[in-house]
């Protein structure tokens, strides 16, 4: 299954110098929060609405199969019922398949700039 997780473009081509992606979500590192939050396809417009519309620098969507974590996802309750994936390791460069451009556009809904 694909998940995705939100970052900075900065982030990630950090870590594609670095080897390894330690952010967890907006302003906060895996060692802080202990996990990397992530979203299924049907929660990510959503999450950046919510945490990143405000944001001013440029964004990217990871996709990640989740299968190459093993098993360091767990799907978990956010407070709210709802379950998100959350992966318990830093992301390298191999897990992800894809990283997409993503903005705001006009009206604030969260788009993918394939």
């Amino acid at each position: 299954m694909t998940i995705f997780h939100i970052a900075h473009r900065a982030d990630w081509d950090a870590a594609l110098v670095a080897g390894e992606y330690r952010i967890s979500t907006r302003g906060l590192t895996l060692d802080q929060v202990g996990f990397i939050h992530a979203s299924s396809a049907d929660q990510l417009a959503s999450v950046a609405e919510l945490f990143y519309r405000d944001d001013p620098e440029s964004l990217v969507v990871l996709e990640i199969d989740d299968s190459a974590l093993d098993d360091a996802v767990r799907w978990e309750d956010a407070g709210s019922g709802e379950l998100f994936p959350h992966i318990y390791r830093a992301l390298h460069p191999a897990d992800v398949t894809a990283n997409v451009p993503a903005k705001f556009d006009e009206s604030g809904r969260f788009v993918l700039e394939n």
